[in-house]
């Protein structure tokens, strides 16, 4: 007797929800954003409400916010009290988060705000995640196309929750998964990797990325890579397990070496060592040896930051419509 399958939950109500968007210094885009993202929502059967996250800005983005406040009242504003990063923002937009439905997008336009209704359909089919996949990254540099290429080949080759390739923060995710991913709290964050954790039932929908509206991004290489660290040391131990396979390979050469100038020595004699080959292994070794000791480090430093329990970002107000002022708990 074959166990029949799950009944798919009910969605054909009118769910509630939330969109989360990061922001920092975004002055100039805020209001595109809404012109565009507001009219679609209210033709969608769902309510819906806004929870931007300034993440330090040092421009007008927050008193801008302030005054599309009182054109759309479904706008909360969180206000943290430094920059902490954008995982830390996402962070904090989840947690503020509320209803049956959490949308995480930017504010530069370049997640398509229609594919929501297509989320919304993939929701009601029975998937608990829709998440946007980049089906063309021409609006990249050919740089940016290579190494984000490299780095989630590299990612889902040593990781154990595989990321899908080209998948950004883009999606929707149902409310249980949402109380999931709330439950992960280290300090190091990788939000693409956190909200592949939980698993659940997802499902892709691709889209061609277009250009920024308005603005310049924040990223830059160096940013991207510590941003790549933290994802690869954050949810995989294979680059310590790499460096003990290397150690025992190097070990085994020099045992064999090792045989090679005994057996020479017995049989032929010896001679006089070389300057540049003691050199150059003596270099090899050392380097290999550094190399080593900064993979520990940064495992390490991540230790450290767990251990300190420090929060992960701090709320200095939630500013909401009608110009109601809440200070965080």
């Amino acid at each position: 007797m074959t166990d029949s399958p799950a009944p798919l939950p009910d969605r054909s109500g009118r769910p509630t929800l939330t969109v989360v968007v990061p922001v920092f210094n975004e002055e100039e885009t805020v209001g595109p954003f809404l012109e565009v993202v507001d009219p679609l929502l209210r033709k969608l059967d769902c309510s819906h409400r806004y929870v931007f996250v300034d993440d330090g800005s040092h421009d007008r983005t927050v008193a801008a916010l302030r005054d599309l406040q009182r054109d759309y009242q479904e706008i909360s504003i969180v206000v943290l009290s430094r920059n902490f990063g954008k995982e830390a923002a996402l962070t904090a937009g989840l947690d503020q988060a509320e209803g049956d439905l959490v949308v995480i997008m930017d504010v530069d336009l370049q997640d398509p705000p229609e594919l929501i209704e297509t989320f919304l359909e993939r929701w009601r089919e029975g998937y608990d995640i829709a998440f946007g996949l980049r089906s063309s990254r021409e609006s990249d540099s050919l740089a940016k196309r290579l190494t984000a290429k490299g780095f989630y080949t590299i990612f889902n080759w040593i990781a154990r929750e595989p990321i899908p390739f080209n998948a950004g923060d883009y999606r929707m995710m149902d409310r249980k998964v949402v109380s999931e991913i709330r439950r992960l709290r280290e300090r190091n964050r990788f939000m693409k990797g956190l909200m592949a954790w939980p698993g659940f039932k997802s499902t892709a929908v691709p889209f061609v990325r277009p250009p920024r509206e308005a603005g310049e991004s924040s990223w830059n290489y160096w940013k991207l890579w510590n941003f790549a660290l933290d994802g690869i040391t954050g949810f995989s131990m294979a680059p310590l397990r790499l460096w003990l396979y290397v150690g025992a390979f190097i070990a085994f050469v020099s045992l064999l070496f090792a045989g090679y100038i005994v057996i020479k020595g017995l049989f032929f004699g010896t001679d006089v060592p070389g300057y540049a080959s003691l050199m150059v292994a003596i270099a090899f070794f050392g380097g290999v040896q550094l190399l080593t000791l900064g993979l520990i480090g940064e495992y390490l430093g991540r230790i450290f930051q767990e251990v300190k329990q420090r929060p992960i970002y701090i709320i200095d107000k939630v500013l909401e419509a009608e110009e109601k002022e809440s200070a965080a708990p």
